[in-house]
């Protein structure tokens, strides 16, 4: 069965495993996640559940999310629990086996466990191509005239233009990106809190968006 949760951030550490070899980690708290909304391919033409996670207050929320609570058509048993969720994440999955109100936490992963982590990477900002794409520098001597500089624009004549995709300076970071065949090393239930082998993508407390991994090693 296909399982997701969103999950936030904590930093980086180091473990320990049997044989005092030092594992870097990521801790990242998962959940506790609130099942939102269920959506089917007869109402929206596309199978997903919503996921709702962390508090905010009710005068910090905007219209389009209060309306996006207002769908969800449940009783008044569970308005209290999905009510103010802070952020709100779709996750398409083949077979849902959840309830709205549901309530998931981060054993639904175990140590050993492969997933999928998508985040947003941080933003450097307006970078040069050598920060950006890792290009090398020119001679730093002096009659140089170039140091850091993009290297040729083109031919002069023919093509006389530069072709397009050409790796430029320009804004670097902030984009959506996804790490593969992550290993689940460790799971405290009490803490909700899952130790992920490797690196994600974000700031600490950034939002993160965990699934069983597509791919097998």
């Amino acid at each position: 069965m296909k399982k997701a949760i969103l999950g936030k951030k904590i930093g980086m550490t180091q473990i320990f495993d049997e044989n005092g070899k030092a594992i870097p980690v990521t801790a990242i708290e998962a959940g506790p996640c609130t099942v939102i909304q269920i959506k089917t391919v007869d109402n929206d033409g596309y199978q997903a559940v919503k996921l709702g996670f962390g508090e905010v207050k009710e005068n910090k929320l905007t219209k389009p999310k209060k309306g996006e609570f207002a769908k969800t058509n449940i009783t008044d048993e569970f308005k209290a629990k999905i009510a103010n969720k802070k952020h709100l994440r779709e996750f398409r999955l083949e077979e849902i086996s959840y309830n709205v109100g549901d309530e998931i936490k981060a054993d639904i992963f175990a140590a050993g466990d492969a997933v999928d982590i998508t985040g947003t990477s941080k933003g450097k900002g307006f970078q040069g191509v050598i920060k950006r794409h890792g290009q090398s520098r020119g001679p730093m001597g002096h009659g140089s005239m170039y140091h850091r500089r993009p290297g040729s624009m083109g031919s002069t004549s023919t093509p006389g233009r530069v072709f397009k995709g050409k790796k430029l300076p320009g804004h670097m970071g902030m984009e959506t990106v996804t790490i593969q065949n992550l290993e689940v090393v460790r799971v405290d239930l009490d803490k909700n809190v899952i130790l992920v082998k490797g690196s994600v993508p974000g700031n600490k407390g950034a939002i993160l968006k965990i699934r069983n991994s597509v791919k097998s090693k």
